[in-house]
């Protein structure tokens, strides 16, 4: 995807800020529930981004 490391790192910090973000500010109903769902699966993504080495 991105072969750059520079940008992939950059990409990978703000999916991790992003997918932080959405779990701290997700409201505890269900729809909070999808929120936070969203916000690990972001983090998951950034972090896997940064692994790629």
């Amino acid at each position: 995807m991105l072969r750059s490391r520079g940008s992939r790192r950059a990409l990978a910090v703000f999916l991790v800020v992003l997918g932080g973000v959405l779990m701290a500010l997700a409201p505890e109903i269900w729809a909070g529930l999808a929120v936070l769902v969203l916000g690990v699966a972001v983090e998951l993504v950034g972090i896997a981004l940064e692994r790629q080495d």
